[in-house]
């Protein structure tokens, strides 16, 4: 049984890798939309496979919605909500608060806040790491990570990275950043809590989210100038460039079907597929305009953006106006 479980498996991948190559388009569709509400802007989404459900930092709370009907099922308030990690042996979520400068920690059952943790300035991407078992918040003002012990509560360790830290990933021992305005990956040691490497993206304009291949040790980081970059995770080498989307600020690796998926602000979703020695642009999916952060359900091979209605900019911002009301869940999933 196991053998012929094996090789529909491998038959099916094989199928949807061969229509994405033929088609020049990746067989993705938009499966669910979900009006959450609500007002002003948000950064990440979080998929909790034990409950099913996903995390949107949104202004000042973090929505919890239902993955499958949209459900609202709680709001954690926030103030000036990034993103959140969650460690289920804890019971606990974490979510940084950037205007507070605090990580608020809650409970993962009742939904309800538990205290504030004190971190740096503007606290933005955060992760847990199940090997070294720490929460790491990235500060993006204060340039340093902080990192948590989620039995304690405290802060345990401080890493100085001298730039605006953006999205990180863990694996294999080692915790990796992406720093924006210096356009470099640092590479921490989860064990010591060193700087190991730092490694320059060359071709690379600010990056922003990163995704982690920890099998095959490989990093995949979207840029500023539409660009996702491969990074060989042992040496800090670049293997591949590839044009995405403009205005992506996330990205996640599917290890099932071998593919990279970049969230990007205009409206697109870049599918590259990524094969032990070859990477290619499988296609663009339409998605929304805004929709620049993702996250994936490795299980169903779901993945889960989220964005709004967009005006014009207000006369002393840069930014579209975001529209009351129009906080949107999207869910896509392979044909």
């Amino acid at each position: 049984m196991r053998s012929i479980i094996h090789w529909n498996t491998v038959l099916i991948l094989a199928l949807l890798t061969a229509g994405f190559a033929k088609d020049n388009h990746p067989s993705y569709q938009q499966v669910a939309k979900f009006t959450v509400g609500g007002e002003g802007e948000w950064d990440y989404v979080t998929f909790d496979p034990a409950a099913d459900r996903v995390f949107l930092a949104h202004n000042k709370t973090i929505e919890v919605v239902d993955a499958t009907n949209g459900k609202t099922l709680g709001q954690i308030p926030a103030d000036g909500a990034h993103g959140v990690a969650l460690v289920p042996d804890k019971n606990a979520g974490f979510a940084t608060n950037g205007r507070a400068g605090t990580v608020t920690v809650f409970d993962l059952k009742s939904l309800k806040p538990v205290r504030d943790i004190k971190v740096g300035e503007n606290p933005d991407a955060i992760i847990y790491d199940p090997q070294s078992k720490r929460v790491l918040g990235m500060n993006g003002r204060s340039k340093d990570v902080m990192v948590i012990d989620p039995a304690s509560l405290a802060v345990t360790d401080t890493v100085p990275l001298g730039g605006k830290l953006e999205f990180a990933a863990a694996g294999n021992g080692h915790v990796y950043v992406n720093i924006e305005d210096t356009a470099e990956i640092a590479d921490l040691d989860s064990a010591t809590w060193k700087v190991a490497h730092r490694w320059k993206l060359a071709g690379c304009e600010e990056p922003t989210g990163l995704a982690l291949d920890s099998k095959a040790k490989r990093l995949f980081a979207v840029c500023g100038n539409k660009q996702m970059v491969v990074v060989d995770a042992d040496t800090g080498k670049i293997t591949a460039s590839l044009p995405i989307g403009e205005g992506s600020d996330g990205v996640v690796y599917d290890p099932g079907l071998g593919v990279a998926l970049s969230s990007n602000g205009d409206g697109t979703m870049t599918v590259v597929g990524a094969t032990k020695n070859h990477f290619e642009v499988l296609g663009n999916v339409a998605t929304q305009r805004g929709a620049r952060t993702i996250a994936l359900d490795p299980a169903s091979h779901r993945v889960f953006l989220i964005t709004a209605e967009l005006g014009p900019p207000a006369p002393d911002q840069r930014r579209p106006s975001v529209q009351p009301g129009t906080f949107t869940l999207l869910v896509f999933a392979p044909r």
